[in-house]
């Protein structure tokens, strides 16, 4: 008998070029091609993000919704960024079947405990203890209107958090996540299943080069922070070539990096420049400020690159931590990236990716063991 499932993404899940939505789509790859019928319904709400032909072809039907956007869907007490994924016409087509529902995320779950579905399988993807994230944002951010916006959002989202116990099973993209949320449900089924990806197989190449990279969405508050640490506190000591590269980075970020020849911001890279970079950087430095959810940079990185520098932050909860090196300070990085540099990556490394990244981290996999989850509940 085929299987169907309905899926509520938060935005469409094509190109598939940043974070949480990374996961989203090879997911829906992932379950596709483990026989699974999907009926997509993702929220469109950037201009740059049109409908995608491309879904249509690993989907049996795809919807798109507009969210309600503006300052009139922030007066509620509900987050704006779950108030804002309310339509009527989602609720009529979740009706018309009778198949398990997967919400992306604590965005998408308006509907979550409506009595209507009452009586339907319901899992929940949580990609983010999302009031933690949110203070983190707020923390970082220094326009005083987006931090009252993401204080406010942060408070909203842990007096909503609550609506998971509505889900049949919950999905953490990291043990850390994954230990909270039993304790916050003890009655929940908790599933730990790390982020999705785009690599089917390790393709790191022994050898060595002669540059640092950084990389993430540089418009992302967490992202522009630990960029313009790493710029102000660590590649400013370094005589090699450093490069930071990604989607839409601001100002302030081209403003510290312009005084240092040896540091490059590449923006908005064609997806085929982005991989080169990874494949051919000697050192990825990756760090963040906040632990919250698997950050999907680092496993792009153990899978497609070298050298590996990270802070105990980018790797909690996630059982990646061997595989890298760990440095807290800027001292520690700076040392670390003078020693890495002139290190040739082995085999040896990338034998020892193997052994500890498959199976947990293969998409097959994790799909297979998604489908189980499912059927199970």
């Amino acid at each position: 008998m085929s299987k169907h499932l309905n899926i509520i993404a938060f935005n469409i899940p094509y190109p598939p070029n940043y974070g949480g939505i990374i996961d989203v789509f090879y997911k829906i790859k992932a379950l596709h091609e483990a026989g699974v019928k999907i009926i997509l319904h993702c929220f469109e709400y950037e201009d740059e993000r049109p409908h995608a032909p491309e879904l249509e072809t690993i989907c049996e039907k795809v919807y798109y919704y507009k969210r309600r956007t503006g300052w009139i869907a922030n007066l509620t007490c509900l987050p704006y960024n779950v108030y804002s994924r309310k339509n009527p016409k989602l609720m009529q087509r979740l009706l018309q079947n009778n198949y398990p529902i997967l919400f992306e995320g604590l965005h998408s779950c308006y509907y979550l405990c409506d009595k209507r579905l009452k009586e339907r399988i319901k899992i929940c993807r949580a990609a983010n203890i999302e009031h933690d994230y949110y203070n983190h944002l707020a923390q970082a951010e220094s326009h005083l209107i987006r931090k009252l916006f993401f204080k406010i959002e942060a408070w909203r989202f842990k007096r909503y958090q609550p609506v998971l116990s509505h889900a049949d099973r919950l999905l953490a993209v990291s043990t850390a996540d994954a230990a909270y949320l039993q304790r916050q449900f003890p009655n929940q089924p908790v599933h730990f299943m790390p982020c999705f990806h785009a690599n089917e197989s390790i393709t790191s190449q022994p050898g060595s080069s002669d540059f640092i990279l950084y990389h993430g969405k540089l418009s992302v508050t967490e992202n522009t922070q630990a960029a313009l640490f790493l710029i102000q506190h660590v590649f400013c000591h370094l005589k090699c070539r450093c490069v930071i590269a990604g989607m839409n980075p601001p100002r302030s970020l081209l403003k510290a990096a312009s005084p240092y020849p040896h540091i490059h911001i590449v923006a908005n890279p064609p997806e085929e420049q982005m991989n080169d970079l990874i494949k051919n950087a000697q050192i990825h430095i990756l760090i963040t400020f906040q632990a919250t959810g698997l950050k999907l940079k680092l496993l792009n990185s153990l899978f497609a690159g070298r050298h590996i520098i990270v802070n105990s932050l980018m790797v909690n909860g996630s059982g990646l931590g061997e595989l890298c090196h760990t440095a807290n300070t800027a001292e520690e990085m700076v040392q670390a990236c003078q020693q890495l540099i002139h290190t040739e990556f082995e085999e040896k490394q990338i034998s020892q990716r193997r052994q500890i990244l498959f199976p947990t981290f293969s998409n097959s996999y994790q799909g297979r063991l998604l489908c189980e989850i499912i059927q199970k509940a």
